[in-house]
């Protein structure tokens, strides 16, 4: 109901006792579809900040307002300055206006995901604060009441139904009546139910934050489950906001997240494949260059202008069916094999760069996933976006310096900062409590991480290849033997205030192991 026509005509009463004689000081914005409005007396302020976003409307009155430095948009200039003379609230409908000295009127149109707000000078309208609604400019606050036959005539002839009598009560109001028997009643006794609701509407004892049917809605009745209970309407549409957008909002940006996420895990996942099937296709099992002499050893057994032809492949020892090109003999066809052949240690390259790319997208996908299954709140939820910002945005955006090298020994990945700088970013957000931490002991170098496999215990081989790694990336790496110190990452903590990479560790293990990169190619 904090769109209802009796909340808004309450919100009007109780906007016109603080707001006449008050001087417009500012208009501006500063989030999509949201416009704050400054008023102020003294040393007296009050500020209404209306969200009129496609999912959520509200209006709500913070006492005071910070606003940001940057990104911010003057509105609406013209009023400022003016004061408000009075309050007007429609009748039967959801909407209410100021009377601003010096000829303007600002008009506040709440009708769902179609409001907006509109300033009038001498009745013309001259600004829109949203555009997307051109013919909002057609409106005229003087003339949006809804006169309605509500007397008990009008609700006999309608034979009792509501929505004909009272479009403006809405889904609550209804609820409310049907809980004290609305519908088995007889028509006087109807008439008596909806008279006693509207004294309630019309004067309310209270404002209440409801939860009903799983929605927390703002009520003028004590319906559904009871949350909070207000005396002012202003403060009851504050706190709803705040309450709805913690919560509602919440949820929907959580699912928005996960879904992106989880998308692009699907997509780097699919890639990640198919550059290994082509990698393994063509480091062993069908290289341009085998093809080229199965075709040179069968030359007689090819018949002419032949597009297809099932040859024996004595490098997997089977047969297998070749494509040729009708206008092309296959020893034209096998030389030009041969010449992709020098070049195929480049494709080879090229895709063992890709596929290692990809993993690494992967690996830090899956851990933006795990932080957001840590999300519990709000609060928690702002702090997350803010920080994988760079994974949920645009395509452009996507394209970030990963933290870390992986490498994999025995179906474990094993992560290596690729710089100092890194090292900071690679233990606190992509490293659980579980995984293994390992650091050349004693000196500077990158932060390594084995990460954990439900069920299963880290090899020493596994261990030990890791510590090669931490070594060989660290200032030991020419030394002869290099100490390194690993632990679970629970064990490992960054002091507030410390300098990057730098970390505190404890209950350490030592390892002595050569330094070097296990898995460089020979």
């Amino acid at each position: 109901m904090h769109l209802n026509f009796y909340f808004l005509r309450q919100l009007a009463q109780a906007l016109r006792s603080k707001v006449v004689g008050m001087q417009v000081v500012t208009a501006f914005s500063q989030n999509k579809a949201e416009l704050i409005l400054g008023f102020a007396r003294g040393h007296e302020e009050l500020y209404i900040r209306a969200q009129l976003g496609p999912h959520f409307t509200s209006l709500s009155f913070p006492t005071e307002f910070k606003r940001a430095r940057a990104n911010t948009i003057e509105l609406m200039q013209e009023m400022q300055g003016q004061t408000v003379e009075g309050v007007v609230p429609h009748q039967n409908e959801r909407s209410f206006y100021f009377i601003l000295s010096g000829g303007y009127t600002l008009l506040f149109k709440m009708f769902g995901n179609r409001s907006n707000i509109v300033l009038y000078q001498n009745g013309e309208a001259i600004k829109l604060f949203l555009k997307k609604f051109p013919a909002d400019a057609e409106l005229n606050p003087l003339q949006m009441d809804r006169p309605l036959q509500q007397n008990f005539a009008a609700f006999a002839a309608a034979e009792g139904n509501l929505r004909k009598v009272y479009p403006t009560f809405g889904d609550v109001p209804a609820l409310y009546l049907e809980e004290r028997g609305y519908s088995q009643a007889k028509l006087e006794e109807k008439w008596e139910l909806v008279q006693s609701m509207l004294d309630i509407l019309e004067a309310p004892e209270a404002y209440y934050i409801i939860r009903l049917q799983d929605k927390l809605r703002l009520s003028l009745l004590p319906l559904g489950e009871v949350v909070y209970t207000f005396q002012e309407p202003l403060e009851a549409a504050s706190q709803f906001t705040r309450l709805y957008l913690s919560e509602t909002g919440f949820k929907q940006q959580y699912e928005q997240a996960k879904q992106q996420l989880e998308r692009k895990r699907y997509i780097t996942q699919t890639v990640l494949e198919q550059s290994e099937e082509k990698l393994q296709e063509l480091r062993h099992n069908r290289s341009y260059s085998q093809t080229a002499d199965v075709l040179m050893a069968n030359l007689t057994n090819i018949p002419p202008r032949a597009t297809e032809v099932e040859l024996y492949d004595f490098y997997t020892d089977r047969t297998r069916i070749y494509t040729l090109k009708q206008h092309e003999t296959p020893q034209k066809h096998a030389e030009r094999l041969y010449r992709k052949a020098k070049n195929q240690h480049l494709e080879v390259k090229q895709l063992e760069e890709k596929t290692e790319r990809k993993l690494e997208e992967l690996i830090v996908l899956e851990d933006a996933l795990q932080a957001l299954s840590e999300v519990e709140n709000y609060k928690q939820l702002k702090v997350f976006l803010r920080e994988y910002n760079h994974l949920l945005g645009s395509k452009q955006q996507e394209q970030v310096q990963i933290p870390f090298r992986v490498f994999e020994s025995e179906g474990f990945k094993i992560l290596v900062g690729k710089s100092s700088q890194n090292n900071d970013e690679l233990t606190q957000r992509h490293t659980y409590k579980e995984d293994m931490w390992l650091h050349a002991k004693d000196v500077s170098g990158s932060h390594v991480v084995i990460k954990y496999q439900a069920g299963k215990t880290i090899p020493n081989t596994v261990l030990e290849k890791a510590a090669q790694l931490a070594a060989y990336y660290s200032k030991r790496k020419t030394d002869s033997l290099c100490p390194v110190i690993y632990t679970p990452k629970k064990w490992v903590r960054k002091p507030k205030g410390s300098p990057p990479g730098s970390v505190v560790v404890e209950r350490e293990k030592v390892l002595l192991v050569k330094p070097e990169n296990p898995f460089a190619k020979v």
